[in-house]
């Protein structure tokens, strides 16, 4: 191990974890696990109001599909969460969050306008994803 590797490895842990924390607490707050709708720092509180700013977001998908797509946008953060925490085939685990973090960037900015996912650091969490991805040796 070189003295250039042991920077490395620590920033790609960091990212792994901060992603993998961050996916795991918007799920968590989908389910309530962060309190109800309306407290402090709760962004849904349960999965009814998650459902309703999914559709803001796809305001082409029909109504009737929103569950569908909330579920598997809920699916995809779990899945890429333990993927991260593991480490397996971290380098494809790391680029699926890229896109999944763009996916949900594009959606905000044509939605809501682009200070949303800039708030929210979207775009960054974003890149630091792809460069997970690119810097990852598995």
């Amino acid at each position: 191990m070189t003295d250039s590797t042991i920077p490395r490895n620590a920033t790609a842990w960091f990212v792994r974890i901060t992603l993998a924390v961050a996916f795991l607490s918007a799920v968590a707050d989908r389910f309530g696990l962060w309190g109800p709708p309306g407290a402090t720092n709760v962004a849904w509180g349960g999965w009814v109001p998650f459902l309703d700013y999914v559709a803001v977001l796809n305001p082409l998908v029909p109504p009737s599909l929103i569950p569908a797509l909330g579920g598997i946008a809920t699916a995809a953060e779990i899945g890429l969460a333990v993927g991260l925490l593991v480490g397996w085939k971290l380098r494809w685990f790391a680029l699926g969050s890229g896109l999944l973090l763009v996916a949900f960037a594009l959606a905000m900015t044509f939605t809501m306008g682009i200070k949303a996912p800039l708030d929210y650091s979207v775009f960054s969490a974003a890149g630091a994803a792809f460069v997970l991805a690119i810097i990852s040796n598995k």
